[in-house]
């Protein structure tokens, strides 16, 4: 590396990106409003994946809205977004400053008008989460986290219950659109260890984002997933950690936004208790892990 490009990096290392935060709020907010706006209409449904697996022209449209609105503040930083990853974008976290953007977090919600749908948006530098944003459009909650500076709600300090025992847990996690024979056993069976340890109860939203919140907000104390992607993850996972929380693979080892696998909880020991009986499918091991 030249001195010229270890300048820059220094650079990167050292910046404050409250601007950025700030900036960022402001849009997540805009795009909550078009959604609010499209939220009982009639929508233009379109299956991906599978049938579980929907996009609507709202999902294009905010994300569109988001990246137009953040390239002209920022033009030289770079995006990863779901909507432009299904349209072929390549899907690469690099070094360089980073908006990863979920449009519309929970379109079958959406699409139904289930009042639970967000806008996330994380920004990381150097493959390091710097901030996340995200809006829970229904409810009007907005959920961020600044590294190194807490977690907040609606302006308000978030912490985590701080729980230890895993049978006086409330855990948190879906389905998922993967509906192979494989993926759904592992799921299902996945909830019927869960039930055995026992917790008391698991919860599902349908949204990955606002899911992983509820850990930040002490309301649940686990949240588990295997088959999401970075956008999905990226913003609720700081906001988990800064909350006071822990955030690891499922197998137990370091948290890497790009596995899709991930444990969010209240303490460290649940986590693990979490991990010790939890499995993935196929899909989502190390061999199928995007470029980062």
């Amino acid at each position: 590396m030249n001195c010229s490009s270890c300048q820059l990096l220094t650079q990167l290392i050292m910046a404050d990106w409250s601007h950025c935060l700030t900036f960022g709020l402001s849009v997540a907010k805009q795009a909550s409003q078009l959604i609010m706006a499209a939220f009982k209409q009639q929508k233009e449904v379109t299956c991906k994946s599978s049938a579980a697996d929907l996009v609507t022209q709202s999902d294009m449209k905010v994300e569109k809205f988001i990246m137009s609105a953040i390239a002209d503040k920022y033009p030289h930083h770079r995006f990863i977004g779901e909507e432009s990853v299904g349209m072929g974008e390549n899907l690469q976290l690099t070094d360089h400053p980073t908006w990863i953007i979920d449009p519309i977090d929970g379109t079958v919600n959406f699409v139904h008008s289930f009042p639970f749908v967000a806008v996330s948006i994380a920004f990381c530098v150097n493959k390091q989460t710097e901030f996340g944003i995200v809006y829970s459009c229904v409810d009007d909650k907005v959920y961020h986290a600044q590294r190194g500076r807490g977690a907040f709600m609606n302006g308000q300090m978030l912490h985590v219950s701080g729980q230890q025992d895993v049978s006086r847990c409330v855990v948190v996690t879906e389905i998922g659109a993967e509906r192979d024979d494989v993926a759904l056993s592992t799921m299902t069976s996945n909830i019927f260890r869960l039930l055995k340890l026992p917790v008391h109860g698991v919860r599902a939203l349908g949204t990955a984002a606002v899911d992983m919140c509820q850990v930040a907000t002490g309301g649940a104390d686990v949240y588990y997933h295997i088959g999401m992607h970075c956008w999905d993850i990226a913003a609720s996972a700081i906001i988990v950690q800064e909350a006071g929380g822990v955030v690891m693979d499922t197998d137990g080892s370091e948290f890497d936004m790009m596995s899709r696998r991930v444990i969010a909880a209240s303490s460290s020991t649940v986590a693990n208790r979490i991990a010790r009986v939890i499995s993935a499918f196929p899909c989502c091991r190390d061999d199928a892990k995007p470029s980062t």
